[in-house]
């Protein structure tokens, strides 16, 4: 069961910062990844040095553990791009953890986002006239999508960016699709599997102007 609604203020005020709250998820959610310091820093939209501050907190708290690997990047070297190794450490959550169970009901079973701040987030998207989340909003492990997005004139280019901003707010990669109004109409006519998956599965609508009447999938 989920606990009850926390949003980002709230949680930055109760573990000190937006930043740690962001590495824990990322932690939280992949927890058999070993991540290096700059990957962290990319995932969750922090800088390299907030996101190792944060790590070597969690270090000593026990939340998350280190090994050494070598790391393989590519810089760009006279015109070519070449592959440099190095050794350093990496981090992975650390299931012997004391607190674990409850940092999971509180940062992953947890809502990540209200309804009002969704919408909000998709307001200059487009024309809206339908979101749908699911998967992560709803802790349904099994869902296709975690949000649809339904609209006219949609930039997609935008909501990119916004699932990327929530991505590293909630610290999972999420899943989402975005059709016209008039595509959508028409896949769902036809039945589409995608779409039937998001509708015949539990979900819940933030939004729906659409006007159409969605039947259920018959046996």
């Amino acid at each position: 069961m989920a606990v009850n609604l926390y949003n980002m203020k709230t949680l930055s005020k109760l573990f000190g910062s937006e930043d740690k709250v962001k590495v824990m998820r990322l932690f939280l959610f992949n927890p058999d990844v070993y991540f290096f310091a700059d990957q962290v820093a990319t995932r969750s939209k922090v800088s390299e040095k907030a996101a190792l501050a944060e790590i070597v907190s969690l270090e000593n708290a026990g939340m998350v553990r280190s090994r050494s690997s070598v790391q393989v990047t590519e810089v760009k070297k006279r015109g070519k791009l070449i592959e440099v190794k190095k050794k350093t450490s990496c981090w992975q959550l650390d299931p012997s953890f004391e607190y674990l169970p409850q940092m999971q009901n509180l940062l992953i079973n947890s809502r990540p986002l209200r309804k009002e701040e969704i919408l909000k987030r998709l307001s200059n998207v487009g024309k809206l006239k339908m979101v749908i989340i699911a998967g992560v909003f709803i802790q349904d492990k099994e869902s296709r999508v975690d949000i649809l997005i339904v609209g006219d004139q949609l930039k997609r280019g935008v909501i990119d960016k916004i699932m990327k901003v929530m991505e590293s707010e909630i610290g999972k990669e999420l899943n989402y699709t975005s059709f016209e109004t008039a595509d959508f109409q028409y896949r769902l006519s036809m039945c589409d599997k995608l779409v039937r998956d998001i509708l015949d599965y539990p979900h819940q609508k933030l939004l729906d102007k659409t006007g159409f009447k969605i039947e259920p999938r018959r046996a």
